[in-house]
């Protein structure tokens, strides 16, 4: 293993001295510490050099952790694939690595609006109320039931989160509730999607109940409702019976709340 002495330039340009010959990486970041013109710094890496770059993560770069990331993406260019139900673009941009070099990165990314889900308890029961729909996309990769058990959730649309669940809450099940508990958000596959989706919990009583439910009227949704245990939902996570992740989410934050109300 080489050892290789490392400047850092105002310029921007790294000279490497290994010994055998002098060669120079070019970058156009520099760390914050290194900024002010006319500061270099020299320090010792044990890093392996492949042409002119440097191979492996320099010390220094580490850094760009605290960076904003919009200075790491620059000639950022974004084209429409598909504008027919959602939205599918591709965006083309040069992205700084965290080993210092600007790499060109293709991504496409589908829009399809944010969401919220929400986790219906029976107040007087304790039972735990799902919806059952047919979902096209996940029979068509395998699932041969095609009809997933899912707690309530909807897209925003132009409301906030809380008032979209609630309206999914009346159109879906037909209970209109009262208060209701923000959990957390999350992005359920970053990778791809855009989508946050917001996650909340709320009791409901019979009282409540101010339509049949199983969907807007109008649409193509047909929903059936069904109530289990909390037992229930867990086993039937374990048998694949229950397998949409924001449904998986919300009954293990409710088996955890379960567990620390047992041990308080």
């Amino acid at each position: 293993m080489v050892e290789n002495t490392v400047q850092f330039v105002p310029d921007g340009i790294l000279r490497l001295a290994t010994g055998l010959e002098s060669v120079v990486w070019r970058s156009t970041y520099r760390p914050p510490s290194l900024r002010p013109l006319g500061i270099c710094h020299s320090i010792i890496l044990t890093n392996r050099i492949v042409g002119t770059e440097l191979a492996g993560t320099m010390p220094h770069l580490q850094e760009l952790s605290d960076v904003p990331i919009a200075d790491r993406i620059r000639n950022l260019r974004v084209e429409t694939l598909s504008d027919n139900w959602y939205v599918l673009r591709k965006a083309t941009f040069d992205f700084l690595r965290r080993d210092g070099v600007w790499q060109t990165q293709s991504r496409e990314a589908y829009d399809r609006g944010n969401g919220a889900a929400i986790l219906l308890t029976n107040a007087e029961t304790g039972m735990l109320l799902l919806t059952r729909q047919f979902r096209y996309p996940a029979w068509s990769n395998g699932y041969e039931p095609g009809l997933l058990l899912e707690v309530c959730a909807g897209l925003l649309d132009a409301d906030d989160p809380e008032t979209a669940i609630r309206r999914e809450a009346e159109e879906e099940t037909g209970y209109r509730l009262g208060e209701v508990r923000h959990l957390f958000d999350a992005f359920m596959s970053p990778g791809s999607v855009t989508e946050r989706l917001s996650f909340f919990a709320a009791a409901y009583h019979a009282d409540q109940r101010i339509n049949p439910g199983g969907g807007e009227a109008g649409s193509t949704e047909d929903i059936e409702l069904l109530e289990v245990s909390l037992n229930q939902a867990l086993a039937m996570i374990d048998s694949g019976e229950i397998c949409d992740a924001k449904t998986i989410m919300l009954i293990q934050w409710a088996a955890l709340r379960h567990d620390q109300e047992r041990l308080s």
